[in-house]
């Protein structure tokens, strides 16, 4: 499968629309990973009157976080942080600051955009060849890339400063391209890694770990950060509360997956259920098996035993609840609620993974902050869900040297929130302050010209 580069013309709609959604200054049109030998042109003080740090898991009162570029330079208690003079300092003393949100799971380009203009809605598509729907009927591929701009900005204003893009669902290269126009500063937007094409999209018939290898390579050279795959296909519900499934891969297929994609320093990621594929998976390595609601306890120790996290969406699952239980008696969200407690109770690592999509799927992005709330309900602390979109997404992601805490040497990716998301986890719904790299991208916490201002000796 051939990766296509967007056309001159496409990129600068790209940029029209990057920039009339979230304007940047001259210094910052270059703001990606590729170039950060281009700074602001001077230090930034965010005074933060609550400041979360993951870690501990608790709140550090009146604090400074320093900036210098698109980096922290220094975080400590006012008293101990000196401000240079003439640093722009953006007062946040009223309000609780934390790490930028990391969400593991989303589609910036799916299925949704993939039908003809008109049919949106009728259920999942079956994508049997790249490009399938890049014709004159319906969506290209260039129109769904800035669709895809949009949804990306949504997540990023809604406080995610770092997603995963798990498949472009028929989007061929796409989201390798909308990454890489975020990283080189044409417009603003949230760090990306992405899956791109799913590996039956490469048009590579998988019917051997030597088609494995080759359909992995086909993505490495896509530029792809992800292979995602599926482990499970068909399911079942039973009216009993379990579910049937049916494994997509051998064994020694997935391992050839997960081994070829790890030699081009590539992770893996799987769409599974449950059964025997679940198990496939987690004895292969995938890095971030996503969903699991038919998670048994044979699975658990598998988990546990290989250090594995696990990355459950509800979103989906939530909206078609009611018509599963009326037509089986039993429904993917009451089981992923038993799973996801499950793997709680026994310590399994898990990671924040919305499966965001377009708008009228119903579960849009940008709206991905009330799932805190239901992790509460289900038994976390308001602290150990916060981790789940902070330090443990920034581990399974590989970035926890860039990514997910406040800390010293890491990009000076903040957000802020009215009041305390200790007491109350649905602050995560009033996202109210975004800085990306050292650059506010949103800010509706100022009371006035009082709430930025010019440090002076």
């Amino acid at each position: 499968m051939r990766r296509e580069t967007l056309s001159s013309a496409t990129i600068g709609m790209l940029t029209m629309v990057g920039l009339s959604l979230a304007p940047a200054p001259a210094w910052a049109q270059r703001e990606g990973p590729h170039s950060e030998h281009i700074q602001p042109p001077r230090a930034v003080a965010v005074r933060a009157g609550r400041l979360f740090d993951p870690r501990s898991g608790t709140l550090l009162a009146n604090q400074v976080v320093l900036i210098e570029g698109q980096r922290i330079s220094s975080v400590g208690p006012a008293g101990s942080v000196q401000i240079p003079a003439g640093a722009q300092v953006i007062d946040l003393s009223r309000a609780t600051v934390l790490p930028g949100l990391i969400d593991q799971h989303l589609h910036v380009m799916d299925e949704e955009y993939a039908r003809h203009p008109g049919t949106i809605g009728q259920g999942n598509a079956a994508f049997t060849a790249p490009g399938q729907y890049d014709d004159p009927g319906g969506w290209t591929i260039r129109e769904r890339v800035l669709m895809g701009l949009i949804d990306a900005q949504k997540n990023l204003h809604a406080g995610f400063t770092t997603v995963v893009d798990m498949g472009s669902a028929g989007g061929g290269f796409g989201t390798v391209e909308l990454r890489d126009a975020i990283d080189k500063g044409l417009f603003m937007g949230p760090r990306m890694q992405v899956a791109g094409p799913r590996i039956t999209e490469v048009g590579i018939r998988i019917d051997s770990p030597d088609a494995a290898r080759q359909a992995v390579r086909e993505l490495a050279k896509g530029g792809v950060n992800w292979v995602k795959m599926s482990s499970t296909g068909k399911y079942a519900l039973k009216p009993d509360g379990t579910m049937e499934t049916v494994p997509t891969y051998s064994l020694e297929i997935t391992q050839a997956i997960v081994d070829e994609a790890h030699k081009h320093r590539l992770k893996v990621s799987s769409h599974v259920y449950g059964g025997e594929g679940l198990r496939i998976a987690l004895e292969a390595g995938v890095d971030a098996p996503q969903h699991g609601p038919a998670l048994e306890d044979h699975h658990v120790k598998l988990l546990l035993a290989k250090g594995l996290p696990l990355s459950s969406t509800i979103f989906d699952m939530r909206l078609r609840d009611k018509q599963e239980m009326e037509k089986f008696g039993n429904s993917r969200f009451r089981m992923m609620e038993r799973a996801w407690k499950k793997a709680l109770a026994v310590g399994v690592r898990q990671g924040f993974s919305s499966g965001a999509q377009a708008d009228s799927t119903g579960f849009p992005h940008g709206s991905q902050g009330e799932m805190f709330a239901y992790f509460v309900k289900w038994g976390m602390t308001p602290a150990q869900a916060l981790r789940m979109a902070t330090t443990t997404n920034a581990e399974i992601i590989g970035w926890a040297d860039r990514v997910g805490t406040v800390e010293k040497g890491k990009f000076a990716d903040l957000i802020a929130v009215p009041g305390d998301p200790l007491k109350d986890i649905t602050e995560l719904q009033r996202v109210r302050f975004v800085m990306k790299g050292g650059q506010v991208v949103r800010n509706d916490l100022a009371a006035g010209p009082a709430s930025t201002s010019t440090a002076h000796r």
